[in-house]
């Protein structure tokens, strides 16, 4: 069990960094925060020390402690030859490719690379970003977290703006931030698969898409405009929105519904590669032939979807050159040099898990 202090000082830091309280606002009094933690006045005055040796709060003599405006204790250092990268997972799927190419790219300038993830949560985002600033590092690399939502963190933001910290964002952005992006064309790209389903004969397709990112809401967008494109009957299909952070039990029983309808897919299009396997899996216990019975396409041509049984119809994601591009460009923003945002055009790669539906 941790120490009372510690209980304390990171429930105020949290709420500190929150953006709570406003710059030289008092804090409560050491009795008040007694009584709210219910804990010693020596954890309260140990926990306000802490608090107080990282610049959080400062004391007034006879006054009490004031919140520190503390997102100005920030610079950049360009002698630092440290890169922070904040992704939203670190150990799967694609993103250890693309650390390992960014790596290999400033390696070679002696820079080394900071890693951390948020697991596509906001608040996880603001905590990374504040642990980045204060290693003082000369560059950040960051996939935002739930970028389809409002972005609570743009003050940290607009705080890396002004002090010209350099920022390149991955696979999606901030509409009110005007960093450099690498992306995808998401939306075009995933409008090209559908059609290459309709095109195959199927009608009756389900999509399942990632809400809470950029990303899924773009192939949302593309998946839907296959059917105006066409001219195809978009209501004999239908679409699942899920959250990053709903489990795939949960995403189960949604496809249920649609399985056990009048209205059976004949394919179904997954966000992503990862989705589509557990898709794969889960059908084939179920005792569906793919692509016979039911058709299965993915996105980003992860690891390992061209040996799976059937490989996968997938749409590409450049892990290389992205990786490649962020790595150079935030070299060139740290030496002073322009980067303008790149967006790829993910490919096509038809493969086993799609047919023509069965008359």
């Amino acid at each position: 069990m941790k120490n009372d202090y510690l209980i304390v000082f990171e429930k105020l830091k949290q709420v500190i960094i929150s953006g709570k309280f406003s710059a030289n606002e008092k804090l409560p009094t050491e009795d008040q925060l007694i009584e709210n933690f219910q804990v010693s006045r020596y954890a309260i005055r140990k926990a306000l020390e802490q608090l107080e040796n990282e610049k959080l709060i400062y004391r007034v003599q006879g006054s009490g402690m004031y919140i520190q405006d503390w997102n100005k204790k920030w610079s950049y250092k360009t002698e630092n030859k440290t890169i922070g990268l904040i992704c939203t997972h670190i150990a799967d799927y694609i993103f250890p490719k693309i650390i390992s190419h960014i790596d290999s790219i400033i390696a070679q300038k002696g820079y080394s690379l900071l890693v951390t993830n948020t697991h596509n949560n906001p608040q996880k985002e603001r905590s990374r970003l504040i642990n980045m600033l204060d290693a003082n590092v000369a560059g950040l690399i960051v996939e935002p977290s739930e970028s389809a939502r409002p972005n609570p963190n743009l003050d940290l933001y607009q705080v890396i703006k002004e002090n010209k910290i350099p920022i390149i964002f991955l696979n999606a952005c901030y509409q009110e931030l005007n960093f450099p992006l690498i992306n995808n064309t998401d939306q075009t790209s995933e409008c090209e698969l559908t059609k290459y389903l309709l095109e195959l004969g199927h009608r009756k397709i389900l999509g399942i898409f990632q809400v809470d990112d950029q990303q899924g809401v773009h192939r949302m967008q593309g998946f839907i405009d296959a059917y105006h494109e066409t001219g195809a009957d978009l209501t004999q299909s239908n679409i699942i929105m899920y959250s990053s952070h709903d489990d795939f039990d949960t995403i189960s029983k949604k496809i249920d519904i649609y399985l056990n309808s009048n209205q059976s897919p004949t394919a179904i299009v997954c966000y992503h590669d990862q989705l589509a396997i557990k898709v794969v899996d889960k059908l084939k216990k179920a005792h569906y032939r793919i692509p016979e019975d039911i058709s299965v396409t993915g996105f980003d041509d992860y690891d390992g979807v061209n040996y799976i049984t059937p490989s996968l119809t997938t749409m590409t994601y450049e892990t290389y050159a992205v990786g490649q591009e962020a790595g150079r460009g935030i070299l060139d923003l740290i030496h002073g040099k322009t980067f303008n945002s790149i967006t790829h055009q993910p490919q096509l790669k038809i493969r086993d898990s799609t047919a023509a539906p069965k008359k």
